[in-house]
């Protein structure tokens, strides 16, 4: 079993893989940051902080906020478009990375990525997996709108 710190270690090393792959160029910072990683989109630079996922199922669950032990107890902070562009993520189960721009996170302490079509055969608001892969979502931002 895995503790946090190596699952953060693994996750981070896959999307930088995954986004190395894809030739985007990937900084990272030397002081403590929120964010792990800088894709360097050319003229673009995007902060992204790195996230394990898991697959509950037919979704892919992502945790939205950071937890930290203090003096005072457990502090769990959500991440902010002033803090991050991007929250990346990677589901060991599926072998993937996702990649989630911060305005869908804001003020939310998980995101869910539907794998499969909901029972109920909902589409309204559902975040398809596919459209947040990090392949496709990288490939839209390098190629423009």
């Amino acid at each position: 079993m895995l503790t946090s710190n190596q699952k953060g270690a693994v996750a981070e090393t896959a999307i930088i893989h995954a986004a190395t792959r894809l030739g985007v160029g990937v900084l990272k910072p030397v002081a403590d940051e929120r964010y792990d990683l800088v894709f360097d989109l050319r003229p673009r630079l995007v902060r992204v902080q790195c996230k394990w996922a898991v697959r509950l199922g037919p979704v892919v669950s992502i945790r939205c906020y950071s937890c930290r032990r203090t003096a005072n107890g457990l502090r769990k902070r959500s991440y902010t478009a002033d803090e991050v562009d991007a929250l990346a993520a990677y589901c060991l189960e599926l072998d993937r990375c996702f990649l989630v721009p911060a305005g869908r996170i804001a003020e939310r302490s998980e995101v869910r990525l539907r794998l499969a079509p909901p029972l109920n055969s909902q589409r309204s608001g559902v975040n398809w997996a596919a459209e947040y892969d990090l392949a496709a979502t990288l490939g839209r931002q390098l190629l423009g709108p």
